[in-house]
């Protein structure tokens, strides 16, 4: 009995499984279009610049230490920790910290030296101090202006010189006669008139006085720095002589003793303060933040005390709010803000509030919250520093980059052809996703390029090439192995793939480890190359794919032209498959195997 042939049956493809490369490309180009708003959205529009590149300060610190006295190894590591955690939580990334003997020498790119040295001298040694007593700002020398008076203003019954001038401005009765006038009375008091008739009466000698000249008001002489260890007495004393208006009386850092009455200044010079010994110590803040308050919007800065501090602080405002006193915020020997206690305050959470703007109340909150400083240190030598040695050098870094980059290019395109302007194509998104990340990160968490970091981008182009030529390799297996070119570009990314995720892993990892293990220009090329090696990996799954499986429908690259980079005699392919024309429908018989046909 003769059988019938069966007919081969067309096997669908699931549509799920159906590459769209089109939807991931539109996919990639939204959140690029999605970055470059939200830099135009944030003013945004360049990367920021460190140090070498852009200029900044140099501030070199110097530590206070008695005669003959060194700063210790843990102390000075200490330090510089503090400082470092103070300018990078402050948004000032990329500072370079670092020690010269006993010294601390900080680079702050792009800052000011009035900047630099507030940011990072302050010794944050926040006291609070009851009010023993507090009086407005007199300066001392201060002499009140004489105040002019008409003779015999004061005295109604002093005679009136009828020689004086008369003052135009000063009052005048309008019932009062005028001087010389007949009909006015005569004072019994006063001498007789002269008898026109009589001889006139020789003139007394008057003995010649040398002119005195106003003695001229001597000006205090400053009071020193630092003041001896005061007791109440000594403490008074100062009260007394106190003038605020002297600046280097409001610049704090003077080393008072906790555990005594002292006098101070506010910040502004307006007030002067007898504070008693030290009730909370600064030291058992937990944290610290800058807000607003709801009503007025002025900018205070939180507290929050441990267990310790938090008690003394319910006991001291508790005591305060019974006798009426106030209660002083003393930062570094200065007061911030003396306020009344309107009720106990319990639970460790206090506020202090000042005439502050939004970023010294961050700057405060900033000091507070990473401590103080183990030793006092004291301004040295400030300097701004110039970007034209890191010009000069960042254009011969770029100069070979782009020589690296030019190189990449023509290479692909005389071994890879047409293939080649892929990796063209791909190298440009990975440069603009690159530029637009980190002008976003500089916005965001103060991200700063220096000279290092550009040597991380130029890295990173060897390793975006070498995933190119990884997924090229691969198609040309799969044709040489005489499949089409369009089955040969999927096989071939299935192939690729794993490789090209195990060694940007490898290299990621490797600039985890040194960006934790290492410290300034180091750890900013470790993020800088670590972050390229994420973006190749995005460039290469959501472009460089999706765009070869656009191109290979083209028959250009399917029937694999010449100067596609995908023709099989070019790649000495053993066997040169036929491709299959998409046009041409398929076949509704084949032959079996043993059929004569």
């Amino acid at each position: 009995m003769a059988t019938r042939p069966s007919k081969p049956r067309a096997r669908q493809v699931s549509r799920k499984n159906h590459p769209r490369p089109g939807r991931t490309l539109l996919v990639l180009f939204a959140v690029m279009g999605a970055m470059l708003a939200a830099m135009l959205g944030t003013g945004a529009t360049g990367v920021r610049l460190g140090l070498d590149l852009a200029g900044g300060t140099s501030v070199t610190l110097l530590p206070r230490l008695e005669d003959g006295g060194q700063i210790s190894q843990s102390q000075l590591a200490e330090s510089v920790d503090i400082i470092r955690q103070r300018v990078n939580g402050l948004g000032v990334s990329e500072a370079d910290v670092s020690t010269q003997g006993q010294n601390i020498v900080v680079e702050i790119p792009g800052a000011t030296s009035e900047e630099a040295v507030d940011l990072i001298a302050s010794t944050a040694l926040l006291r609070f101090r009851p009010v023993l007593q507090a009086e407005p700002v007199i300066p001392v020398g201060a002499v009140p202006t004489p105040e002019v008076v008409p003779p015999g203003a004061g005295d109604p019954a002093a005679p009136v010189d009828p020689a004086a001038p008369v003052d135009p401005a000063a009052p005048v009765d309008p019932a009062a006669p005028a001087p010389g006038d007949p009909a006015a009375p005569a004072d019994p008091a006063a001498p007789a008139p002269a008898d026109p008739a009589a001889p006139a009466a020789e003139p007394a000698p008057v003995a010649p006085q040398a002119a005195v000249a106003p003695a001229p008001l001597q000006e205090p002489a400053p009071e020193p720095t630092v003041p001896p260890l005061l007791t109440e007495e000594t403490a008074e004393d100062r009260y007394a002589t106190l003038d605020c208006s002297l600046p280097e009386n409001r610049q704090g850092g003077t080393g008072l003793p906790p555990d005594e009455p002292i006098a101070t200044c506010d910040q502004e010079g307006l007030e002067k303060f007898l504070l008693g010994p030290t009730v909370v110590e600064g030291t058992r803040i937990t944290d610290a933040s800058a807000g607003q308050e709801t009503a007025g919007g002025a900018y205070v800065v939180q507290l929050e005390f441990d267990g310790e501090g938090a008690q003394q602080f319910a006991d001291i405002t508790t005591e305060l709010f019974n006798s009426g006193g106030r209660l002083a915020t003393v930062l570094d020997d200065v007061v911030v803000s003396a306020f009344g206690i309107n009720e106990p305050i319990i639970g460790g959470q206090a506020q202090i509030s000042g005439t502050f703007t939004l970023e010294e109340a961050e700057d405060l909150a900033s000091v507070l919250r990473f401590g103080a400083l183990p030793v006092t240190f004291e301004q040295g030598e400030v300097e701004t520093v110039s970007a034209s040695v890191g010009s000069d050098q960042l254009e011969k870094g770029l100069l070979a980059g782009a020589i690296g980059l030019l190189l990449v290019v023509v290479y692909s395109l005389l071994f890879y052809r047409a293939l080649g302007i892929v990796s063209v194509f791909s190298l440009l998104v990975a440069a603009a996703l690159t530029y637009m990340t980190a002008a976003l990160m500089g916005e965001a968490i103060g991200f700063a390029l220096i000279l290092a970091g550009v040597i991380g981008v130029i890295v990173s182009i060897g390793i975006t090439a070498d995933s190119f030529v990884v997924y090229f390799e691969r198609i040309r297996d799969e044709i040489r192995d005489g499949r089409p070119a369009h089955v040969a570009v999927e096989r071939g990314w299935k192939r690729a793939r794993r490789t090209i995720l195990v060694a940007d892993s490898v290299t990621f990892l490797a600039a985890l480890v040194l960006y934790f293990l290492s410290i300034g220009r180091v750890a900013n090329f470790a993020f800088t190359l670590g972050l390229t090696t994420l973006i190749d990996v995005v460039v290469v799954f959501f472009f460089t794919k999706p765009l070869v499986q656009l191109l290979v429908r083209r028959d250009f690259f399917r029937k694999g032209h010449r100067l596609s980079g995908m023709n099989p005699e070019s790649i000495g392919a053993s066997v040169v498959p036929r491709p299959r024309s998409s046009r041409t429908p398929v076949s509704a018989t084949a032959a079996t195997p043993g059929d004569p046909a």
